[in-house]
């Protein structure tokens, strides 16, 4: 999603330690630490490499397989669920998604920071100018909270999607890469430095995670763009990175993140379809290590003002993904205030053009111990009306 608001959920469990164990990331003349922070001894600790039941997903011609079945997998995103503090709260959320028949959930795997809280809000890695060091938080307000995420979702057979970092500045993002070790967002994947700060996060992560057949798949950034640039810059950053997580992890599959722009096939010389974001889709797809495409639509923020666009762009990046061999995720969409009208036909479109292979609308919302999760106008609340019409018809058409 192109901005949301990035609440501070407060930590219940403690603030992080000083106990750090320093490596080496790749390619740089920097260091990266890794903290500890121990869980009070009344708390059980949540193992740091959760293994749960069920088998990997993997892609199965132009659809996905999970746990052994080939279709088409209606989802969800709930960016904020790793931020939640109470355990009570994350098992709420994958009770009710197990319910609803949603089987697969995109979530924030970062969370970068340049000063690291003292109140016990969550953060997963800060970045020190002062010092030039990335440390990853893996205590009790960092990393162990998606640990319990992905526990969760082993016990209730949901399959997750993890990004890495941001484009957009909520939570950190790549602005918080730059405000440590300089340089601009058109400079971030092309910098020695700041990419090895990244792979060194990456390889933190998908270590944790990777025996775990809740991970759906790994993903490079949330809406990756490059403004003005080459479109070799992201194609390139792309390959590398993708290759780059396939050598720690060969039991998950990988993705970009991207919106789809860039893209010749069916272009109506709209900006989304223009390259101006420095993205190519069909070039981005056809990276070696990159297992399928995503795309995500928002007619407003693009300018566009007929809603039923959508369903052309829709079937141009089916069409792009079925000429590559790989599946297509429609990963984000959705229309502020509005979840039961032209949304429904692109989830239509989607379900019944061949190339795409899922859909996650943005996004998911529902009563938590401390109130309403985040609305950002697009989101659609558990078991209300516009949740009859606006998924779980959805779902029920998935499964006929």
């Amino acid at each position: 999603m192109r901005s949301v608001s990035s609440i501070a959920l407060l930590s219940a469990i403690g603030a992080a330690s000083a106990q750090a164990v320093t490596s080496s990331a790749p390619g740089s003349t920097f260091s990266t630490s890794v903290s500890s922070t121990g869980r009070p001894s009344s708390t059980p600790l949540i193992p740091p490499h959760p293994t749960g039941s069920g088998s990997f997903a993997k892609v199965d011609g132009l659809k996905f397989n999970i746990d052994g079945e080939t279709k088409y997998f209606p989802g969800t995103n709930a960016y904020w669920l790793p931020f939640l503090t109470k355990d009570t709260d994350v098992d709420s959320v994958f009770k009710n998604l197990q319910k609803s028949g949603l089987k697969i959930l995109r979530t924030w795997g970062f969370n970068d920071v340049n000063t690291a809280p003292t109140d016990g809000t969550v953060y997963f890695q800060v970045h020190d100018k002062a010092t030039g060091t990335s440390t990853v938080n893996t205590g009790a307000d960092g990393l162990e909270r998606l640990d319990y995420v992905v526990s969760a979702a082993e016990k209730y057979g949901i399959k997750l999607i993890i990004p890495f970092v941001n484009y957009w500045d909520d939570y950190g993002g790549m602005s918080a890469y730059i405000a440590a070790y300089g340089g601009s967002k058109t400079e971030w994947y092309t910098d020695e430095k700041i990419q090895g700060v990244y792979q060194a996060y990456i390889k933190a992560v998908v270590s944790r995670y990777s025996d775990s057949p809740a991970i759906f798949a790994w993903e490079l950034a949330n809406e990756p763009r490059c403004s003005s640039c080459k479109t070799d810059v992201i194609s390139s950053w792309v390959a590398k990175t993708a290759a780059y997580i396939k050598s720690l992890d060969s039991n998950h599959m990988v993705t970009t993140g991207e919106e789809g722009m860039g893209l010749t096939v069916g272009s109506d010389d709209t900006y989304p379809y223009g390259d101006s974001e420095g993205n190519d889709f069909a070039k981005n797809l056809a990276a070696p290590d990159i297992d399928f495409g995503t795309f995500h639509l928002y007619v407003a923020d693009w300018g566009i003002t007929d809603n039923a666009w959508g369903n052309s762009w829709v079937k141009s990046h089916a069409k792009v993904c079925d000429a590559a061999g790989k599946p297509c995720l429609f990963e984000e969409y959705g229309i502020k205030d509005d979840h039961c009208s032209d949304s429904v036909d692109w989830q239509k479109t989607a379900l019944t053009t061949a190339g795409n292979a899922a859909d996650l609308f943005w996004q998911y919302g529902q009563q938590l111990s401390y109130g309403p999760s985040p609305n950002d106008h697009y989101t659609i609340y558990y078991d209300t009306p516009d949740w009859k019409c606006g998924v779980a018809d959805h779902v029920s058409q998935a499964s006929e």
